[in-house]
């Protein structure tokens, strides 16, 4: 079952479930009732802290189990030590049937067990069958043999179902091709296990049919999937089972026909969540920020709007359509070429991110890793970054105490426990990284905060809290412009509506509006009023 490279070309699944013998099976998970993988009993601890505690899973071949729970629940960890990456502190690791041990990623490629990530570790300077064979070419007389990778790479793409140019450079493909190039270096390489760690987080919904198409056809050839991620109508709709953990332990594993959302955030949580999206006041002020006809070539054209004290603004549209571009212009990033800008009714020039936060204006980044956090460093330094000014005293020397105070406020606000405080910040769940970027913006007491992409990777209880620090925002005045790709979300959260298409606005909705009309002007089926 399982998939490799040989002297005879490229094989991949077994003959009774390959798509050349025309028969659909890719909704019907293939199940011998003998586990590929089986983990029994698993530990580890950091420190003092236990992030797994007798965690037992297995993997039958053919199924898509969905890896469920909050940022903490031990997720992370649990798929580290499947792919090599950690080492358990107790329990088996059976393969086949045979207890293994997975000492590093190495042995785990040799096992068949390989994962792909949100972010593809792509080399964008080399062409799409140079990645798929990168480390591992095949070789005739001591020479790299390049017609042998053209055309294995052709016709695993074809056995899979991939439409991609193999010599096409990936510098010009999408985030959505190339996890579909990690995916197919993975079973090239005789993946029978392959982890998908929040696969989807910047797809667009075209882009999620094609992949979880893709996932179907695998499932169908015996391929296990363990697939995580926070975006429970995915799970409900491309997975045969469930497992949920929290606080580091296995809380329940269910067949996905047999249990609701409601049921697994209950799950997932503890608690119930009541209703994810807070009430948000439908009362605003004057006009603090006036757009007209912003423009930079390329990114965004004649972008006119207006932001009023109090209100949130959504900012809706497929990826491409340059609604990042057009905050980080508003924000100073990458000043626009041409319109005009007033804040207040004077004249606002982004100059520089420095000089927008002078201006009142905060952007949380839709990176959170990239741009909004220094890693290696505690949490009470990062949240209090951008005052660091008001922290030094006249002499210019810095000062902890005050700096401290500062952080257990900032964490207050954002709902950050107060023992966060003494982590790093890389050792943060994703949950937790962005209640600090948040706070770290707060700190600045915006009149303008700018939210890209606020609820990207987190689980659905700090969604939850996220989501009403928002709203308690804008009822104190604060002007929000919200950006995100979840359609249910941008409606649920916005007063007011704006999409954007291919670089311009296309329409504008009072709120709430149904989420195809938005989705159908986003793809150019649709012109809302303006």
């Amino acid at each position: 079952m399982c998939c490799g490279v040989g002297q005879g070309g490229f094989e991949l699944g077994t003959p009774s479930t390959s798509i050349s013998d025309g028969v659909d099976q890719s909704d019907r998970a293939v199940d011998n009732g003998t586990p590929i993988i089986e983990m029994v009993d698993i530990r580890r601890s950091f420190g003092g802290l236990q992030a797994l505690s007798g965690v037992s899973l297995s993997l039958l071949p053919g199924e898509i189990v969905g890896l469920l729970g909050e940022n903490g629940a031990g997720k992370s960890t649990l798929v580290k030590i499947l792919t090599g990456v950690l080492e358990p502190d107790g329990g088996r690791i059976l393969i086949d049937g045979v207890a293994q041990r997975i000492s590093n990623p190495r042995v785990a490629r040799e096992f068949g067990i390989a994962a792909t990530y949100q972010e593809p570790a792509v080399f964008p300077d080399l062409d799409v069958a140079e990645n798929v064979f990168a480390g591992r070419q095949p070789t005739h007389h001591g020479l790299v043999n390049w017609r042998e990778i053209y055309q294995k790479t052709e016709r695993a793409f074809a056995e899979i179902g991939i439409d991609l140019d193999v010599h096409a450079p990936v510098y010009q493909l999408g985030i959505a091709d190339r996890q579909l190039i990690e995916i197919a270096k993975s079973l090239i390489s005789g993946a029978r296990v392959l982890v998908l760690d929040e696969p989807t987080s910047v797809l667009s919904s075209r882009e999620v049919d094609s992949l979880f198409a893709l996932l179907r056809s695998l499932r169908a050839r015996g391929i296990s999937l363990v697939f995580v991620s926070h975006k429970l109508d995915e799970v409900e709709a491309i997975t045969d089972r469930v497992a949920v953990l929290r606080d580091g332990r296995l809380i329940a594993e269910r067949a996905t026909a047999d249990v609701s959302i409601p049921e697994l955030i209950q799950m997932m949580c503890g608690r119930e969540i009541g209703n994810l999206y807070p009430t948000l006041s439908r009362t605003s002020g004057e006009i603090l920020l006036e757009v007209k006809g912003l423009t930079r070539t390329g990114y965004f054209q004649d972008i006119s709007f207006c932001l009023r004290r109090g209100e949130i603004l959504g900012l809706a549209g497929l990826v491409g359509s340059g609604r990042t571009e057009l905050a980080e212009a508003i924000f100073g990033i990458t000043p626009a070429e041409s319109g005009t800008m007033t804040l207040d009714g004077y004249p606002y020039a982004a100059k520089s991110p420095h000089h927008a936060v002078r201006c009142g204006i905060a952007y949380l980044p839709e990176d959170r890793l990239a741009n909004g956090l220094v890693m290696g460093i505690r949490v009470p330094f990062n949240i209090t970054m951008t005052v660091w000014g008001r922290i030094a005293n006249r002499l210019g020397r810095f000062r902890t105490r005050v700096m401290y105070r500062q952080a257990i406020d900032l964490a207050k606000r954002v709902q950050l426990q107060a023992g966060r405080l003494d982590q790093l910040t890389s050792s943060l769940s994703g949950g937790n990284q962005q209640k600090v970027v948040l706070g770290k913006w707060l700190a600045t007491e915006p009149r303008i905060l700018i939210l890209d992409e606020p609820t990207h990777g987190i689980d659905v209880g700090t969604k939850a809290e996220v989501l009403g620090i928002v709203a308690e925002l804008a009822k104190s005045g604060v002007a929000v412009i919200f950006i995100s790709s979840e359609l249910e979300e941008v409606r649920a959260m916005s007063t007011r509506l704006i999409v954007m298409r291919e670089g311009r606005i296309v329409a504008e909705f009072p709120t709430p509006t149904e989420a195809h009309v938005i989705l159908e002007a986003a793809s150019g089926v649709l012109s809302g009023p303006a």
